[in-house]
């Protein structure tokens, strides 16, 4: 009697777990006011996707990750930007991980002394050349990412 009530409850339970709806999780929307800019960063990534990466470079025979960055505001903002890692992680002003908007920069310290940049997209996405891959997309809640993570700025 006892292992046939045993046998009940775990088939219950298991039955249980099936038969509701899914649990969908909705990734916060942007912001009308920001759908543009949106809009306009992919439209930048599409056009840089898989370029090599390049230290120093500000083309697509190869670019750096403030590179690719300081075209992206001047090309997709008509907006000048310092060229360097350095000097952008002391433009702007400083933005949490839970505030991010599209086009704030995230920072990265991959390194001892190594500096990585990328642009915030949206949903936990940011684009930037990565000099294993070249230009990108990652995730902000990857482990190598999300251990790296030093800042993120609103120019």
């Amino acid at each position: 009697m006892v292992r046939r009530r045993f046998l009940f409850v775990c088939l219950a339970t298991l039955l249980g777990g099936c038969g509701g709806p899914p649990t969908i999780v909705t990734p916060p929307r942007v912001a009308p006011a920001d759908r543009a800019r949106v809009d306009r960063l992919y439209q930048h990534y599409r056009e840089w996707r898989g370029v090599r990466y390049r230290e120093g470079g500000l083309s697509r025979q190869g670019v750096d990750c403030s590179g690719f960055v300081y075209l992206a505001y001047a090309k997709k903002f008509n907006r000048r930007i310092p060229r360097t890692t350095e000097l952008l992680a002391r433009s702007g002003n400083a933005v949490s991980s839970e505030e991010l908007r599209p086009g704030d920069l995230v920072f990265f310290r991959t390194g001892w002394k190594t500096r990585h940049v990328g642009i915030y997209v949206e949903q936990g996405k940011f684009m930037h050349a990565s000099s294993s891959r070249g230009v990108m997309m990652s995730r902000l809640d990857n482990s190598y990412w999300r251990d790296a993570w030093w800042m993120a700025r609103r120019l």
